[in-house]
């Protein structure tokens, strides 16, 4: 071999990859590269002075003279061997050892390579770390899952309970309404039948008084009883006839006066026919609008009824003036046991007027709308189309 082949064949031993180490039988270092000597932090002629069993932790003397020494002599090499060696200044260092023993005539020897592993160490503890809080969280998925199954189970269950007992309610409401109807119209028509009889003043203001009120809890009650037919989904009831309008309007409206006796109530009207329309609903419409009015109204002024024939269909009006109906209230103002305001007042509803006005016009194929400001007051808008 040339000059220049052992100079690379010297420079490829010292600065190659790996710890190389040439080793006695005795265990004494007979050559180890610069890469070995820089991991443990000795230079080569310290390095030299020392055995390979001095490099090595307790653990790792133990490990050789037991483990990989041994098996090498008996099989004449082993591979990747994990063994822990000490840097010079105390720390432990792990490699893993690759060797194979060579025997000649005069001597044995024992060439080692070296692998540092540290961090491949890292790694691997990198990746048991992560193993372990995959598993951890793993494990709080499927508690957290069960908790959830158990939740939905309660929940669905507590659903079912709530379901039932709103049934329950809603059917006492119809039930209760319904039989609430028959007394009340006796009541009613027991204070007119009286009215013709009575004399005094005195006497005709109280039957007055009966009859107002037996009229409003009759509307209380028609109320109820739609309301309960709407939550159990039989929903609102009609029998579309041929009516005269502005005839049904305007007795709509002599019966309205006579129950609001402190409003003063007009009728406007446009055009003239007759329209397919449940007569009793149409009339239930109106009175629940002017009843609306009468309650948030500015009585000092009328409450306007308004009737106008166009070519769509019937356009259905009661306005009156007072407090505008604020902006926030308007999109769930047809909602049941929504109110226009909290006034306090003897007139006041169940809240449930409105909504059936709506389920009345949606029934009837229309729609209810409404404009409130407080210059020009409150208009509420029925369209019953053709």
């Amino acid at each position: 071999m040339d000059d220049a082949a052992q100079l690379f064949t010297a420079s490829y031993f010292e600065n190659a990859p790996c710890g190389l180490v040439v080793m006695a039988a005795d265990g004494a270092i007979i050559r180890a590269n610069q890469t070995f000597c820089d991991w443990l932090g000795y230079d080569s002629t310290l390095m030299h002075a020392c055995s390979f069993d001095q490099l090595l932790t307790v653990a790792g003397r133990m490990f050789q003279n037991t483990h990989w020494k041994p098996l090498m002599d008996m099989q004449g090499s082993v591979a990747e061997v994990k063994v822990d060696l000490q840097h010079r200044n105390g720390t432990a260092v792990a490699m893993l050892l690759n060797g194979v023993r060579q025997a000649s005539d005069d001597c044995v020897v024992y060439q080692l390579a070296l692998f540092g592993i540290s961090q491949r160490d890292r790694n691997e503890r990198g990746v048991f770390v992560a193993m372990q809080r995959a598993e951890e969280l793993l494990a709080q998925k499927a508690a957290a899952e069960l908790a959830l199954q158990r939740a939905q189970v309660e929940l669905a269950a507590a659903y079912e309970d709530v379901q039932h007992r709103a049934l329950l309610a809603e059917r006492m409401v119809a039930v209760a309404s319904h039989d609430l109807k028959n007394p009340m119209t006796a009541i009613k028509m027991a204070s007119e039948l009286l009215a013709r009889d009575v004399q005094s003043d005195r006497g005709r203001r109280l039957l007055d008084s009966i009859s107002t009120s037996a009229e409003r809890a009759q509307r209380m009650i028609v109320d109820l009883l739609d309301f309960a037919s709407i939550k159990l989904g039989q929903g609102i009831g009609i029998r579309r006839q041929q009516v005269d309008l502005l005839k049904a309007m305007d007795q709509s409206v002599s019966e309205l006066r006579i129950v609001f006796g402190n409003a003063s109530i007009r009728h406007l009207s446009r055009g003239q026919g007759t329209f397919e329309v449940d007569e009793d609903r149409l009339q239930q419409m109106i009175g629940n609008l002017v009843a609306n009015s009468a309650v948030y109204g500015d009585l000092r002024y009328p409450i306007t009824l308004t009737t106008e024939f166009c070519a769509k269909g019937v356009v259905l009006g009661v306005h009156n003036h007072g407090p505008a109906i604020a902006d926030e209230l308007v999109p769930k103002l047809f909602e049941p046991m929504t109110r226009g305001s909290d006034r306090q007042d003897t007139l006041r509803s169940l809240g449930l007027g409105l909504f059936i006005v709506k389920q009345i016009a949606e029934a009837h194929g229309g729609r209810v709308t409404v404009t409130s400001n407080p210059i020009y007051g409150t208009t509420f808008i029925i369209h019953l189309p053709y």
